[in-house]
């Protein structure tokens, strides 16, 4: 469906969808580093959820479940290695990939963001219904869905599941508490 937009409209920055999801990004980003800066940033948060939800995926699966290019998600993994967060073992049944894991120090870092997440979240729905952020939160997945090929970096699937890791080099993972 395509609406025909009246000219002066062309020219107003707020209503331009495109520059509206960019100052809502600019927004969640600022409040997440409110929130949670002193612990991970949303990318690293992002991994490291990614990672607790699927231990043992790949660094391209990986890239693939958070809508990132592989290169950024292996040099974020690195970081994280880096703070011992998390652990990359090359996976027996293929050498040439690696198998990620978050570590104790990473999973405890974790439960520590909760708070902050929470307070993220309510912060950024301040002054919105239940009803308007349901509605809100349904047509920005729908938006995100039905353009995702159109990204960079779209977001994929898991094709399969990780090979199971010997319980020798998989770190011990705790439960994500609330």
């Amino acid at each position: 469906m395509t609406k025909q937009v009246p000219e002066e409209a062309l020219t107003d920055l707020y209503i331009q969808p495109g520059h509206l999801l960019r100052r809502a990004q600019q927004i969640s980003a600022s409040m997440f580093h409110d929130e949670l800066g002193q612990f991970v940033t949303p990318v690293q948060y992002a991994i490291l959820r990614t990672l607790i939800d699927h231990p043992g995926i790949d660094q391209v699966s990986l890239a693939g479940l958070v809508a990132m290019d592989t290169s950024t998600a292996a040099s974020v993994a690195i970081r994280l290695e880096e703070k011992k967060l998390l652990v990359r073992n090359i996976d027996p049944s293929n050498r040439r990939q690696r198998a990620l894991f978050v570590t104790d120090a990473g999973m405890a870092l974790m439960r520590r963001t909760g708070g902050g997440i929470a307070r993220l979240h309510d912060r950024l729905f301040e002054g919105f219904t239940d009803a308007e952020e349901d509605t809100f939160m349904a047509l920005l997945q729908k938006l995100v869905h039905i353009n995702n090929s159109q990204s960079r970096a779209p977001f994929a699937r898991l094709k399969k599941q990780p090979s199971s890791m010997p319980r020798a080099i998989a770190p011990q993972k705790e439960k994500l508490g609330s």
